[in-house]
């Protein structure tokens, strides 16, 4: 059994270290460009271990770094077991690990289960073989329809645009839930399963602590025919959705299949000590979410409701309180987050004007990506609003129980970045909607570390493989080091303050309704959230962290404070 020791190298690793941990997402293509080319890469996270150390996270999760053709992202994965050539090599990986665990901050790899790249060795065997053979088992091929089997095996779409199904020439067709490049599996194949243990296993035996499980909830399916049309399906998900009925109803969504592969996932995770952690992306009611956090299971979930809730008192109140409910039934810790690779960063969507509503939603979640594009490149949106809302929010999360996922820049500030001309775009969302949906370029454009020169720090090369715009190099690392009320040295205040405050998972509230959140946490910690107009009185105790300046001594609109009574 393999034993993880503390950065001394003594004694074992906290096994519940992932509870209350603060994880920050890096995004490797947009993170570091160490030698050039445009694109970010292992060595350059390597270099910025010790911003990482001194921003105060204790772990990172790793998007894809695999061998990829790029055409998602990297969630087109065509080598589980290897390091894309463009970012460096095993040992490139193994000398970050090193890097990372001299300092204390553990690793989690990004794992997509659900498809692999239409490069991938397995899928390319697929096209070569015939209709019925073995290697086109390991995927989901089924017949076209109509006489000459030209027409795909049913009307299902894709989530990123367009059919689910693509032709190969030969009367069969195959399903990809996402682009074309993304064959889904078929999770019900043994080799399939046998596959990814030992990918489990050749990561975890590098030195990861854990792994965010991709697409967690849509691995397993029911293709029995005939299968329901997309308006059945529609009307299905929605339900789903909304109270987790219909078990099983659903061909590919949360189906109980799912949790018995986690099962076995977990098996493997046990053979280290302490055991491996993961988190699910699942998109699924919240009375299902504990069956992926389950023990049995990968151990945690992310939990997606305080992203999509709106910036009212009422609505973060009652987030907090159902999302602590119902980690209990698991006895998982909560996770909490705002902002990541799919999404509007949060800065912007607390800047856009109205009152922005997303509760209603149960598409993939661009949500508000409509609604910039319907503004054009200048959407009408209150930057400055939108940070100081957003500094507020994040303050307020980092004190609730439970893990907080950080993505990378939004200690920056960062906004959402719209001025990205279409020629210029990657996501296969954009293209595969004709341009009609912005995609998701606009909040993985590579970050800004200087002022001024060569794609702001990020490389010294090559332009950036996504443009920044010209502002970026005032919200760089370099315009915001030696500032006091910075944003980024508000995270490192805020992180610091965590690490020595953050105990039991406990949390009582002070007041139940009003345009104030007041919370206890154990210890005399006490955390105040202001959303009116009207200032109010901070509690008696010293002033640990402040999200922006106290009017009067008092705190203002947009607001949040902790206190150490």
């Amino acid at each position: 059994m393999p034993v993880r020791t503390d950065v001394n190298g003594h004694g074992s690793v906290d096994p519940n270290w992932w509870r209350q941990s603060v994880v920050y997402q890096i995004y490797p293509r947009s993170f570091a460009d160490s030698n050039g080319d445009g694109l970010g890469d292992i060595q350059g996270i390597t270099s910025k271990v010790p911003y990482l150390k001194q921003l105060g996270v204790d772990a990172v999760w790793l998007s894809p770094f695999y061998p990829s053709a790029l055409k998602d992202g990297g969630y087109d994965v065509a080598d589980y077991r290897n390091v894309d050539p463009k970012l460096g090599t095993l040992r490139d990986f193994d000398e970050m690990m090193a890097a990372f665990k001299g300092v204390g901050i553990k690793v989690i790899v990004d794992i997509v289960p659900n498809h692999t790249s239409d490069d991938h060795i397995w899928f390319q065997e697929a096209l070569k073989s015939l209709k019925g053979s073995a290697a086109r088992a390991k995927y989901i091929f089924r017949d076209g329809l109509g006489p000459n089997k030209d027409q795909p095996p049913s009307d299902w779409n894709c989530l990123f645009g367009g059919l689910a199904w693509e032709p190969v020439g030969d009367g069969q067709y195959y399903l990809h839930l996402f682009d074309t490049s993304q064959p889904d599996l078929d999770w019900s194949h043994p080799d399939v399963r046998e596959s990814f243990l030992d990918t489990l296993r050749f990561w975890g035996d590098r030195g990861v602590s854990g792994f965010r499980v991709d697409v967690a909830h849509g691995m397993a399916k029911d293709m029995d025919s005939p299968l329901p049309d997309q308006k059945t399906l529609d009307a299905i998900h929605v339900r789903i959705l909304q109270n987790g009925a219909e078990k099983d109803s659903h061909p590919f969504w949360d189906r109980e299949e799912v949790l018995e592969i986690f099962k076995s996932w977990r098996t493997v995770f046990n053979e280290y000590d302490p055991p491996l952690m993961a988190v699910a992306e699942a998109w699924v009611a919240p009375d299902r979410k504990h069956y992926y956090a389950s023990p049995e299971g990968l151990g945690q979930c992310f939990s997606f409701d305080m992203l999509m809730a709106n910036y009212t008192p009422e609505s973060f109140r009652s987030t907090i309180d159902h999302s602590l409910k119902i980690a209990k039934p698991s006895g998982s810790s909560t996770t909490w987050v705002f902002s990541n690779h799919d999404v509007v960063r949060h800065p912007t969507r607390y800047g856009l004007p109205g009152s922005w509503k997303s509760g209603d939603q149960v598409a993939f979640p661009a949500f508000t990506r409509d609604y910039l594009l319907s503004q054009g490149k200048e959407p009408k949106c209150d930057h400055e609003l939108g940070l100081k809302r957003a500094k507020a929010a994040t303050l307020m999360m980092l004190a609730l129980p439970g893990s907080a996922y950080l993505y990378q820049g939004e200690e920056l500030g960062l906004p959402e970045v719209v001025e990205i001309k279409p020629e210029e775009r990657q996501d296969p969302t954009f293209f595969r909607h004709n341009g009609t949906e912005i995609g998701r370029d606009g909040c993985r454009v590579p970050l800004p570390w200087t002022l001024s020169g060569p794609n702001f720090g990020f490389g010294s090369g090559k332009p950036a493989h996504l443009p920044q715009p010209e502002y970026f190099g005032g919200l760089s690392v370099q315009a915001q080091d030696d500032v006091p009320d910075s944003t980024l040295n508000l995270y490192r205040k805020a992180l610091a303050a965590r690490r020595s405050l953050q105990s039991d998972e406990q949390l009582e509230w002070v007041n139940e309704s009003g345009d104030v959140l007041h919370f206890k946490r154990p210890g005399g910690w006490e955390v105040v959230m202001n959303f009116g107009k009207e200032s109010v009185q901070v509690p008696q105790g010293d002033i640990i962290v402040a999200s922006d300046k106290l009017v009067d001594g008092k705190i203002a609109e947009n607001v949040t404070v902790w206190v150490k009574t």
